[in-house]
């Protein structure tokens, strides 16, 4: 299983669901008594389903990496009382979850799957704990779209998009064909729905986009990746993107000093749900 920091995690999937969730309708989340959340990470899906579900509901997360669930933990944020139940959170693996046969209403994942070496196994074993329904959010990385006032901001992702989806060891493309991972685990009733998740970046730029401007022309965001790409890239191949990528960070960061640099993002996740037979 590929792991992430806690700060990879809040960029990723910052603004994620705040536009509107018809496309978790399936789950019909206001009928679940208890909802599982796999993979949870920080705990972003989680409180989805926390603020989603009836307020008796029980709400679980369940990750691996323990620093996650810490940071899980402390970001439950009642605020004016709209998450109704607080989550739990619990460590497990994602292929031997901590939970009985049929222990929950709901078990879903979001953007686990692309992630694991072998997503049948954990897909299995949502089956195996839920009674009821299956959901899972995975993204298809290879149709993700960018439009930046940096022309080459938009070919240079093109092109580095391309050999990490050759050299991750994943497929994290995964998202359009989770039904028929559902299928052959034996759900039935399998639907689909896009959510389009959109990252925009205008100005006024807040921290987080400064910051990952930066990263940009200092190549250290090319460099969290390296492993992925260089499964793609030879070291001098890889070191002309790097070059290329870092002179490219250097314009996004002149445009933000200007005022005038906007960025784009549409990653399409496809919300896979199935009803266990």
């Amino acid at each position: 299983m590929r792991r992430f920091s806690a700060s990879y995690l809040a960029h990723t999937r910052e603004g994620m669901w705040s536009d509107g969730r018809e496309a978790l309708a399936d789950c019909s989340l206001r009928d679940r008594d208890r909802a599982l959340d796999v993979g949870c990470g920080t705990g972003a899906f989680t409180r989805v389903l926390a603020e989603e579900t009836p307020q008796d509901a029980t709400v679980i997360g369940v990750d691996a990496d323990i620093g996650l669930l810490d940071v899980a933990s402390d970001r439950y944020d009642p605020g004016d009382g709209s998450a109704p139940c607080r989550p739990q959170y619990v460590a497990g693996d994602a292929t031997r979850l901590p939970v009985g046969d049929d222990a929950v209403d709901l078990a879903a994942c979001q953007a686990l799957l692309i992630n694991l070496p072998s997503p049948a196994a954990a897909v299995r074993e949502l089956v195996r704990a839920s009674s009821d329904l299956v959901a899972a959010i995975e993204p298809n990385n290879a149709a993700v779209a960018v439009a930046s006032t940096v022309d080459r901001e938009t070919t240079l992702e093109r092109e580095a998009r391309a050999a990490y989806l050759e050299g991750v060891g994943t497929d994290v493309a995964l998202g359009d064909r989770v039904e028929t991972l559902f299928e052959a685990a034996g759900l039935v009733d399998v639907r689909s729905r896009r959510y389009l998740h959109e990252k925009r970046t205008v100005p006024p730029y807040d921290d987080r986009s400064l910051e990952s401007a930066a990263r940009k022309a200092s190549g250290a965001g090319l460099d969290a990746h390296r492993e992925a790409l260089r499964g793609a890239l030879s070291a001098a191949d890889y070191d002309d993107l790097r070059r290329r990528w870092r002179a490219m960070g250097r314009e996004v960061v002149a445009g933000m000093r200007d005022r005038d640099y906007e960025r784009v993002e549409l990653v399409p996740f496809e919300v896979t749900v199935g009803r266990v037979r």
